[in-house]
Protein backbone atom coordinates (compact mmCIF):
# COMPACT_ATOMS: atom_id res chain seq x y z
CA UNK A 1 0.00 0.00 0.00
CA UNK A 2 1.66 3.11 -1.05
CA UNK A 3 0.48 6.63 0.69
CA UNK A 4 0.26 9.90 -0.27
CA UNK A 5 -0.21 12.73 1.74
CA UNK A 6 -0.61 16.70 0.89
CA UNK A 7 -1.20 19.87 3.03
CA UNK A 8 -2.54 22.75 1.44
CA UNK A 9 -1.98 26.34 2.63
CA UNK A 10 -4.89 28.58 0.82
CA UNK A 11 -4.31 32.49 -0.01
CA UNK A 12 -7.69 33.12 0.84
CA UNK A 13 -9.08 30.68 3.90
CA UNK A 14 -12.53 31.44 2.85
CA UNK A 15 -12.03 28.94 -0.05
CA UNK A 16 -11.48 25.91 2.12
CA UNK A 17 -14.63 24.37 1.77
CA UNK A 18 -14.53 24.89 -1.96
CA UNK A 19 -10.84 23.21 -2.02
CA UNK A 20 -12.15 20.38 -0.08
CA UNK A 21 -14.69 19.78 -2.68
CA UNK A 22 -12.29 19.84 -5.86
CA UNK A 23 -10.39 17.22 -3.91
CA UNK A 24 -13.43 15.03 -2.96
CA UNK A 25 -14.56 15.21 -6.34
CA UNK A 26 -11.66 13.03 -7.54
CA UNK A 27 -13.61 10.22 -5.74
CA UNK A 28 -14.76 7.51 -7.94
CA UNK A 29 -13.21 8.64 -11.17
CA UNK A 30 -9.86 7.80 -10.83
CA UNK A 31 -9.08 3.85 -11.01
CA UNK A 32 -5.96 3.67 -9.25
CA UNK A 33 -7.22 6.07 -6.30
CA UNK A 34 -8.07 3.24 -3.30
CA UNK A 35 -8.72 5.69 -0.78
CA UNK A 36 -9.30 9.35 -0.62
CA UNK A 37 -9.40 11.60 2.42
CA UNK A 38 -10.11 15.42 3.04
CA UNK A 39 -9.17 17.54 6.35
CA UNK A 40 -10.07 20.73 7.20
CA UNK A 41 -7.62 22.36 10.07
CA UNK A 42 -9.43 22.80 13.29
CA UNK A 43 -6.89 24.76 15.52
CA UNK A 44 -6.00 27.40 12.93
CA UNK A 45 -2.01 27.24 14.55
CA UNK A 46 0.90 29.34 13.69
CA UNK A 47 2.20 25.87 12.29
CA UNK A 48 -1.03 24.66 10.76
CA UNK A 49 -1.80 24.04 6.95
CA UNK A 50 -5.62 25.00 5.79
CA UNK A 51 -6.47 21.28 4.29
CA UNK A 52 -5.06 17.90 3.92
CA UNK A 53 -5.59 15.32 1.21
CA UNK A 54 -4.86 11.59 2.26
CA UNK A 55 -4.96 9.24 -0.69
CA UNK A 56 -3.79 5.36 -0.52
CA UNK A 57 -2.88 3.34 -3.76
CA UNK A 58 -1.83 -0.38 -4.33
CA UNK A 59 1.87 0.59 -5.42
CA UNK A 60 4.01 3.64 -6.37
CA UNK A 61 3.43 3.36 -9.92
CA UNK A 62 -0.42 3.69 -9.42
CA UNK A 63 0.36 6.60 -8.14
CA UNK A 64 2.34 7.96 -10.61
CA UNK A 65 -0.54 7.56 -13.01
CA UNK A 66 -3.00 9.31 -10.30
CA UNK A 67 -0.43 11.97 -10.94
CA UNK A 68 -0.80 12.68 -14.49
CA UNK A 69 -4.46 11.50 -14.85
CA UNK A 70 -6.56 13.78 -16.98
CA UNK A 71 -9.29 13.96 -14.45
CA UNK A 72 -6.59 15.13 -11.72
CA UNK A 73 -4.38 17.13 -14.05
CA UNK A 74 -7.74 19.14 -16.20
CA UNK A 75 -10.34 19.28 -13.41
CA UNK A 76 -8.21 19.34 -9.74
CA UNK A 77 -4.76 20.91 -10.12
CA UNK A 78 -6.27 23.64 -12.53
CA UNK A 79 -8.90 25.10 -10.26
CA UNK A 80 -6.63 24.03 -6.86
CA UNK A 81 -3.23 25.63 -7.94
CA UNK A 82 -4.55 29.32 -8.49
CA UNK A 83 -6.02 29.12 -4.90
CA UNK A 84 -2.26 27.86 -3.27
CA UNK A 85 -0.05 29.52 -1.43
CA UNK A 86 2.18 26.49 -0.95
CA UNK A 87 1.84 22.69 -0.34
CA UNK A 88 4.19 20.15 1.61
CA UNK A 89 3.44 16.22 1.14
CA UNK A 90 4.82 13.01 2.44
CA UNK A 91 4.86 9.74 0.60
CA UNK A 92 5.32 6.04 1.99
CA UNK A 93 5.00 2.51 1.21
CA UNK A 94 3.68 0.40 4.25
Amino acid sequence: MFTHIVFFKLKNSDKVNEARDILLSMEGKILQLKALEVGIDLLHTERSYDLSLITRFDCLEDMQAYAVHEYHVNEVLKYLKPMLESSKIVDYEI
